[in-house]
């Protein structure tokens, strides 16, 4: 019961003790009780009105609030996208900074973080195509987490059962689970460029430096992660603390030919639905052969997408037993974590090879890439021939 409830009642009580009382000191006991209850009545209104008051008060402000922070970041989303911005952020990757120090604490431009510079929008429409122009990379999912990012697998687990109305409970699961733990490199990229090409101003300038340096990062993750795949044991162990701490893949040992991809697809998990296959493009030659030879049509890679990485081997010159391709669901399988996000870190030299006339600029991705789900991927190696 509230206060104001309490009072109430108590008035009530005092009227039904007044209309019994017959000594006149009990009634003006009872006319001085009621009316301390009305002042405190009152007061608790009064109360009631000012906590409201400062309650709205407090919304106005919050809204005041939202509405200032999203006018600032449409501030920051316009001045950073101006040309004179992309081309200070320009000058500022080459080494010069007071042409955006000046620009970003200008009257009427948001100030930011002074510790933080933003990228224009199409420095990261640059990073993000790069990242989708590499055929492999794209396929992998990203996150950006910072710090080291741990991802739980299923080793094992018990299919659902069916429950007939009447008969005993259904077995508890029994679930096996491994732990991939993703820890984060810096994959780096430099390139010596000329003094004319560092006359480019503006996008110009941004766009033939973050377009060959992103790209070239995006293909080192993809070569990066084919080697951990090709290296994937074909059966799960436990480490020293009992965890299984790396995903599995089968492996085939087949030539290229009709029925192979198949084969590979075939020893893939139930999970795995967006396939794409992985060789060196002097093995598409000979699976391509392959199917010419049969005399009939047949699509020799089963519907599913070829990408090329020739860090793996071609099939002639593998050796028996090595992985030539690699078969699997590369979106299910696979996940890359950006902790510092996906822009790329520039780093800027005109002094090592100056008396070239050459500047070096120096590209940053921190990013850990790791197979996460297993028996994602089948690897097919060389046969003895």
């Amino acid at each position: 019961m509230t206060r104001k409830e309490e009072i109430e009642a108590r008035k009530l009580e005092i009227r039904e003790e007044a209309k019994a009382a017959e000594e006149v000191e009990k009634i003006e006991e009872l006319t001085a009780e009621a009316e301390a209850l009305n002042q405190e009545e009152e007061q608790i209104k009064e109360d009631e009105k000012n906590e409201e008051e400062a309650k709205e008060v407090e919304e106005k402000s919050f809204l005041t609030k939202e509405i200032n922070k999203e006018e600032r970041k449409t501030m920051e989303k316009e001045m950073r996208n101006t040309k004179e911005y992309i081309n200070a952020f320009a000058e500022f990757i080459k080494g010069n900074d007071k042409e955006l120090r000046a620009l970003v604490t200008t009257d009427g431009y948001p100030t930011g973080n002074s510790n933080t510079v933003e990228i224009p929008d199409m420095v990261y429409d640059i990073v993000k195509t790069a990242w989708e122009r590499e055929n492999l990379i794209s396929r992998v999912r990203t996150l950006s987490v910072k710090g080291n990012l741990k991802v739980q697998f299923e080793v094992s687990g018990d299919a659902a059962a069916i429950h007939t109305e009447g008969n005993g409970a259904v077995s508890e699961e029994e679930l096996i689970l491994g732990v991939v733990t993703l820890l984060p490199q810096s994959i780096k990229k430099w390139i010596s460029i000329s003094d004319e090409a560092m006359d480019l101003r503006g996008e110009a300038f941004l766009e033939y430096i973050y377009d060959e340096l992103t790209y070239r990062i995006a293909k080192k993750c993809a070569d990066v992660l084919v080697a951990k795949i090709a290296a994937l044991p074909q059966s799960l162990t436990a480490n020293d603390d009992g965890i299984y701490d790396t995903v599995s893949a089968n492996k085939i040992t087949e030539a290229p030919e009709v029925g192979t991809i198949a084969n590979a697809i075939a020893n893939l998990s139930d999970e795995t639905s967006d396939i794409t296959v992985v060789m060196n493009k002097l093995t598409y030659g000979v699976f391509k052969q392959a199917q010419y030879n049969a005399n009939y049509a047949a699509d020799i890679f089963e519907g599913a997408t070829v990408v090329f990485n020739n860090t793996l081997p071609a099939y002639g010159t593998a050796t028996t037993g090595q992985v030539y391709a690699i078969v699997g669901d590369f979106n299910h399988g696979a996940l890359a974590n950006f902790p510092n996000g996906e822009d790329i870190e520039l780093k800027y030299d005109d002094k090592t090879l100056m008396t070239s006339d050459l500047v070096r600029i120096l590209g940053r991705r921190f990013v850990a890439i790791e197979p996460v789900a297993d028996k994602s991927f089948c690897l097919v190696a060389k046969d003895g021939e």
